[in-house]
């Protein structure tokens, strides 16, 4: 049987999450694999993600290859996935998730917290900027673009004071340890998908669709779609200052998803939090319904709202 041609970014943290696939799908599916790296738009431009449109630039180009035959099988960081659906591609696979949730990379081992007023601290995301400014620590949010070791390394430089990471991609790489604090997701909620991998195929490859089945995660699944859901009804992009996290818990009745969420106005002036549960099967359903709440509360008009200050 020939090995599966599995489509990946060239970054470490791409490769190193696609080799995490890989060693699934020999161990799980007995086959052999060969990993192809692809370059798209967003590992090409140094332009922020918001001026280059966001959603889908770290993901089109894996799809034009998968589309073309020049592989079977591409893994993404579910977070860079638009909602809509993509003509002929299957989301075969959502393995288990790691931690959702955000960290801080702080000098001197601090905390933000404990960072003085006029602090300079990086990220990249509109939601984290909105959720930092919120706090009202009296930070300098400063955009930051590259990879995990560009971003670390700006702090150990002294350019910047700290910044601002997904705990996942630092623990992929064996790095959690430099992490100074995790984010509570009361303070900081982390982007819908945050922490997952999706993993894609043809739609015309069936027997393929099935067998990748068996890297599947119910829970994480369940999660990442209720996230997802509420992205797609709020028509929000990774642009957006928007945070949502779901998960499985435990209920009276037996298993439930539980969901939260939070629309930011750009500033972190102004925010919309709501949360909402409900059965697991139903998640789509839930994330729809959080969301449509928060529509009714005005989440769309604050997430669209001109800057009232400027951000570095």
């Amino acid at each position: 049987m020939t090995a599966l041609r599995i489509g990946t970014r060239a970054s470490l943290l791409a490769t190193t999450q696609t080799g995490l696939v890989a060693d699934l799908i020999r161990e799980r599916l007995g086959r052999e694999v060969e990993i192809v790296e692809i370059t798209t738009e967003g590992d090409v431009s140094r332009a922020p993600l918001a001026t280059m449109g966001g959603t889908g630039v770290f993901v089109n180009a894996l799809r034009e290859a998968l589309l073309v035959d020049e592989v079977d099988v591409v893994v993404h960081s579910l977070k860079d996935l638009p909602t809509g659906p993509a003509a002929g591609i299957a989301l075969a696979a959502v393995p288990p998730r790691e931690d959702p949730r955000d960290v801080v990379v702080a000098r001197d081992g601090l905390t933000l917290g404990e960072l003085p007023a006029g602090s300079r601290v990086g990220t990249g995301s509109p939601r984290r900027v909105a959720q930092l400014e919120a706090l009202g620590l009296g930070l300098e949010i400063a955009g930051i673009r590259g990879n995990v070791d560009t971003r670390i390394g700006k702090v150990a430089s002294g350019d910047y004071d700290a910044v601002v990471l997904a705990r996942a991609g630092l623990a992929r790489l064996g790095r959690v340890d430099e992490a100074t604090e995790v984010l509570d997701p009361l303070q900081v909620l982390p982007a819908p998908g945050q922490g997952a991998l999706a993993v894609e195929c043809r739609e015309s490859d069936p027997d393929l669709v099935t067998a990748l089945g068996a890297l599947d995660d119910a829970h994480t699944r369940a999660a990442v779609t209720a996230e997802r859901a509420v992205l797609a009804t709020l028509e929000a992009g990774c642009s957006a200052p928007l945070g949502a996290l779901a998960e499985v818990v435990e209920a009276e009745d037996g298993e439930e998803l539980w969901i939260r969420a939070v629309a930011l106005s750009t500033d972190g002036a102004l925010s919309v939090r709501r949360s909402a549960s409900g059965p697991v099967a139903d998640a789509v359903a839930l994330g729809i319904r959080l969301a449509s709440a928060m529509l009714d509360d005005g989440a769309a008009e604050l997430m669209s709202a001109p800057v009232r200050k400027q951000q570095a």
